[in-house]
C-alpha cells in the first residue's frame, strides 16, 4: 500500500489520534519484521558523533522514546526524542493539532506533552539503541522560568549516559515564557550551568555528549548574532535551527491558520533557512549547525547544507511525504 493512500485515511482522523495510531502500527510492524529499511550509507562525522547519514527525525514525533526501533528502521540517520521534562505532564488542552495540508504544514500547541523523564530512560534502557540518539530536554510548564535551570539539570543528568548528543529546547512557543530563555539575561548563565555539568557528568561518566541548543525562526539577524557570541565563549557543541514559529504570515486565511501555536512545514522554509545562514556567517565551522524547519524534498535540504548546516532534521515533511522522503534527501545529499 502507498504512503499517499495510507495518508489519506489517516488526514481522515484527528490529527492527534491519527498520530498516536501511526507510531501504535509501526512498533506492531516492526516487532513482526515489516519494516526492511536501513540508513543509506551516507555517514558523515559531526560533533564527534559518527552519524550513518546527514538524515535526521526531529524531536517532537516520540516524546517518550516508546517508537526508537520502529522510527529508526523507516531509514533515519538519528533520531531526536522529547522534548522531555522531569516530571509527567499532560500538556495544553485538546484539541492542539492541526494540519493546514493547502501548504503542507501543521500547527501545534502541544505544551510539552509527555511521560516524564524517568518514563524516556526505561524505554530508551530497554530498547538498548546502538544508533544515533539525540535527547531534547525541556522544563515543566509549572516550573517558574528563573528556576527553569533547575529542570534542566534534572534531565540531563537522568538522560546523559543514555544519549549520543542533549538538546536543549529553549524555544518552543508553547510553554510560557521559555522563548525568553534564548535571548537577554537568562540565556547565558543558563548554558554555563549546562556546560559546566556537562564537565562533571564526563568525569564521571568517562564519556563526552555534546549539548546542542535549539533556537527559534522567529529571531533578527542582531539576535542570531547575538546568540551565536554566546554559544562561541561558551564552547557549546552544536545549534539547532530551528524549532517551528509563531508568523502566520504565509497562512492568513486559510482554515486553522489562525490557531495558536507553532506553525511547522513548507511557510517556515525560507524563515528557517535564513536563520542557518546567520548563524553560519557569525559561526562559520567552529559550531555545527543542524538545519530543521520546512523541508519537503531534497531540493530544500540542500539549500540548507548551501546555507551552512552540517545535517538535516525532518518531521512535518515525514508526514505529508512518508519514508521515501527520507531516501530521497539522503541520495540528494
Amino acid at each position: 500500500m502507498s504512503y499517499q493512500l495510507i495518508k489519506s485515511l489517516l488526514f481522515k482522523l484527528d490529527p492527534e489520534i491519527s498520530h498516536n495510531l501511526t507510531l501504535s502500527a509501526l512498533n506492531v510492524a516492526e516487532k513482526l519484521g515489516l519494516l526492511k529499511s536501513k540508513p543509506l550509507n551516507k555517514p558523515k562525522t559531526v560533533m564527534g558523533i559518527n552519524f550513518h547519514s546527514p538524515v535526521g527525525l526531529a524531536a517532537g514525533l516520540d516524546k517518550n522514546g516508546d517508537h526508537i526501533h520502529a522510527l529508526a528502521a523507516l531509514g533515519f540517520g538519528f533520531i531526536e526524542i522529547g522534548t522531555i521534562t522531569p516530571r509527567p505532564q499532560a500538556g495544553n488542552p485538546k484539541p492542539r493539532l492541526f494540519r493546514l495540508p493547502e501548504k503542507n504544514a501543521i500547527i501545534n500547541r502541544m505544551g510539552f506533552n509527555n511521560k516524564g523523564v524517568d518514563h524516556l530512560v526505561e524505554q530508551v534502557k530497554k530498547t538498548n539503541f546502538k544508533g544515533v540518539l539525540g535527547i531534547n530536554i525541556g522544563k515543566n510548564a509549572d516550573t517558574p522560568i528563573e528556576n527553569a535551570v533547575d529542570d534542566y539539570l534534572i534531565c540531563m543528568r537522568k538522560v546523559y549516559e543514555l544519549a549520543s548528543y542533549i538538546t536543549i529546547n529553549i524555544s518552543s512557543p508553547n510553554t510560557k515564557n521559555l522563548r525568553q530563555l534564548q535571548q537577554g539575561s537568562e540565556f547565558k548563565p543558563l548554558l554555563a550551568a549546562l556546560k559546566n555539568e556537562q564537565t562533571v557528568l564526563n568525569e564521571k561518566h568517562e564519556r563526552y555528549v555534546p549539548l546542542v541548543v535549539k533556537i527559534a525562526p522567529d529571531l533578527t539577524e542582531e539576535e542570531v548574532k547575538a546568540i551565536a557570541n554566546v554559544l562561541l565563549e561558551l564552547e557549546m557543541d552544536g545549534v539547532i535551527a530551528t524549532n517551528t514559529t509563531v508568523s502566520r504570515e504565509e497562512v492568513k486565511g486559510l482554515p486553522h491558520g489562525d490557531e495558536v501555536g507553532g506553525l511547522s512545514g513548507s511557510p517556515v522554509l525560507n524563515q528557517s533557512t535564513k536563520v542557518v545562514e546567520h548563524l553560519f556567517a557569525e559561526l562559520g565551522d567552529r559550531i555545527p549547525i543542524i538545519a530543521a524547519g520546512g523541508i519537503m524534498g531534497a531540493e530544500d535540504a540542500k539549500a540548507k547544507i548551501k546555507a551552512g548546516a552540517s545535517l538535516v532534521q525532518v518531521y512535518t515533511g515525514f508526514i505529508y511525504r512518508g519514508p521515501g522522503l527520507i531516501a530521497e534527501i539522503t541520495e540528494a545529499l
